[in-house]
């Protein structure tokens, strides 16, 4: 199976959806290359960016499961293919 590798790029208003955040990087754990979370408290927000290599059916599922939670906003940026 191919996979692409990709960055999803999560801002996190609603500190409540951090727990489903967590389980869902969870659950897709085997494709996740890293993570960072820098909490901007100025701005009552938290930055999280993911590396992931995965299939892209699994990255658009994933990046679709976060971005429907409360208070959460999230994007993918994929490596050229190749």
């Amino acid at each position: 199976m191919e996979t692409r590798i990709a960055v999803i790029a999560i801002i996190v208003k609603d500190p409540e959806s951090a727990a489903d955040i967590n389980a869902l990087l969870h659950e897709y754990d085997k494709f996740v290359i890293g993570r960072m979370g820098v909490p901007y408290r100025t701005k009552g927000v938290s930055v999280i960016s993911i590396a992931i290599d995965a299939p892209q059916d699994k990255i658009s599922s994933l990046t679709g499961r976060i971005g429907r939670l409360s208070g959460v906003s999230a994007k993918t940026v994929y490596a050229p293919a190749g």
